[in-house]
């Protein structure tokens, strides 16, 4: 089933929302910053991603730049970061499978569905 890591708050989320909404597929929401997620479910994102856990990171939020830019940071540590300010992560995050892909632009979600 598709997933998707929603923020409602986030426009860019909810138009992803929209998206999964207009193709008529079944998929599940999960409330990331309500549901906690672990760091093997992180890890597991990241992997479906293809990604590295630095280009995960919400770099402009306020949390970041105060407790953890300019530091040296190991990909666990980031991870870390990540599991305790679920705040830092991209969004929204469509996963279809064993695919993934960050919906910015959220047109973005149309090639895994």
């Amino acid at each position: 089933m598709i997933e998707i890591y929603h923020n409602p708050r986030c426009s860019k989320s909810r138009q992803g929302l929209s998206i999964l909404e207009e193709s008529g597929k079944a998929f599940e929401i999960i409330k990331y910053l309500e549901e906690d997620l672990t760091s093997v479910e992180l890890q597991d994102v990241i992997i479906k991603l293809g990604i590295k856990p630095i280009d995960l990171i919400r770099k402009n939020e306020a949390i970041w730049k105060s407790e953890f830019k300019g530091k040296s940071l190991s990909d666990n540590e980031i991870i870390a970061a990540m599991v305790n300010h679920p705040k830092l992560i991209e969004r929204p995050i469509v996963i279809n499978g064993d695919k993934a892909v960050i919906g910015r632009p959220p047109e973005a979600i149309k090639e895994i569905i």
